[in-house]
């Protein structure tokens, strides 16, 4: 039986104060945002193998995670270690509402589509999959491929969101992403025509909300808002706006990206590459202006800057550190999502949720050195 609802102001805000009256945690580690009560780390789900042992690592960290407290805020993709990550997404939450120890309408959950996936519990080659439940059915033509990776068929993302709600056990998702689009579309058919690809996602995506399926959309990135303005893969934040206003009118659902931020991969927070009325504005900065609320990804970079000597330790952790850099450095910023198994790792990162977070002029005292010697 699917878990009905969604991320509520309410129920945000019952696990909100329950963490901080129970569990100890900084009022502040909370972001308002749409009304909700958000959680300023978040659980993420994409590396691993698509194994029973992967299941259930990350089964307990996510259950830990939100057990304590801490993270109300889950992220995952459908061909995040191909549609099991989802799936353990599906069986934790299921346990935790029956353990009664949360309620659907107190965890924001979200996923992205775009990606071609097999499935990690079939003996199927990747290939043989996507002919026979893509292709053959008529949910996917080739030439609706780029890269051989990636497809904008509003037909296919259908057959994407109606498997992820099934995947997670959901009827609702708080938040689909449109999954690195404009890396996969825009050096293949250029940018115009690829904002009229967009606007057909974001047709679908309106349709959907309308029919109760999902709550928000929106775009998740690894380099098109990075990137300077004229490189290949760039995208003006204010023409996605503008592409959902179109279709949605004003009360558009699209109110989220996502991409890495980290202090080797701080372009959202020092690059003025977006430009609003002909203002030039950091991708942060525009995000704020625009009302998109901002998750990040890569905060440890994958593990690579919990050994880099230029981070300082918060609290004898170069972890914490880094997730205090990332839900720092600015106002649009909601939440870093950190992956992790281990349950040593889930233990120390979840401790961030007893730590304030800096205010600006703390941030540029903190991090501002390390950010110059990039």
């Amino acid at each position: 039986m699917p878990q009905a609802g969604f991320a509520t102001a309410d129920g945000t805000l019952r696990y909100r104060d329950r963490g901080v009256k129970k569990e100890g945690m900084e009022p502040r580690h909370f972001r308002s945002f749409l009304s909700l009560s958000i959680s300023s780390l978040g659980s993420g789900t994409y590396l691993g193998e698509a194994d029973s042992l992967t299941d259930r690592l990350v089964e307990e960290a996510i259950y830990e995670s939100v057990a304590s407290g801490a993270v109300n805020v889950i992220d995952t993709a459908i061909n995040y270690r191909m549609q099991k990550a989802e799936r353990s997404i599906g069986r934790t939450l299921g346990r935790l509402v029956k353990e009664r120890l949360v309620e659907r309408e107190e965890l924001f959950i979200a996923t992205k589509n775009g990606y071609l996936t097999s499935d990690g519990d079939l003996p199927k080659d990747f290939w043989r999959y996507v002919q026979e439940e893509y292709i053959r059915p008529g949910k996917l033509k080739v030439d609706e491929i780029a890269g051989e990776v990636h497809s904008m068929a509003p037909r296919f993302l259908l057959d994407q969101l109606e498997r992820s709600l099934e995947n997670l056990r959901v009827e609702c998702v708080d938040l689909v992403y449109l999954h690195n689009a404009a890396e996969s579309w825009v050096p293949e058919i250029g940018y115009r025509r690829f904002l009229e690809r967009v606007a057909d996602v974001f047709s679908l995506y309106e349709k959907k909300r309308s029919e109760g399926k999902l709550r928000y959309y929106g775009f998740a990135s690894w380099n098109c808002f990075r990137v300077p303005r004229g490189e290949p893969e760039y995208t003006s934040l204010d023409d996605l706006v503008e592409v959902a206003k179109n279709v949605g009118g004003t009360e558009h659902g699209f109110r989220f990206i996502q991409l890495p931020f980290n202090p080797a991969m701080s372009e959202a927070l020092s690059a003025k590459n977006q430009r609003i009325a002909d203002e030039p504005l950091t991708t942060f900065e525009a995000a704020q202006r625009l009302g998109l609320g901002v998750f990040t990804s890569a905060p440890f970079a994958e593990g690579r800057l919990l050994n880099h000597t230029r981070v300082h330790e918060l609290e004898g952790s170069r972890a914490l550190s880094l997730l205090q850099f990332a839900r720092s450095a600015h106002p649009a910023v909601i939440a870093p999502l950190v992956g992790q198994k281990d349950p040593v790792h889930v233990r120390e990162n979840i401790r961030i949720g007893k730590i304030p977070p800096l205010t600006g002029e703390e941030f540029v005292e903190r991090y501002g050195l390390l950010l110059s010697k990039r």
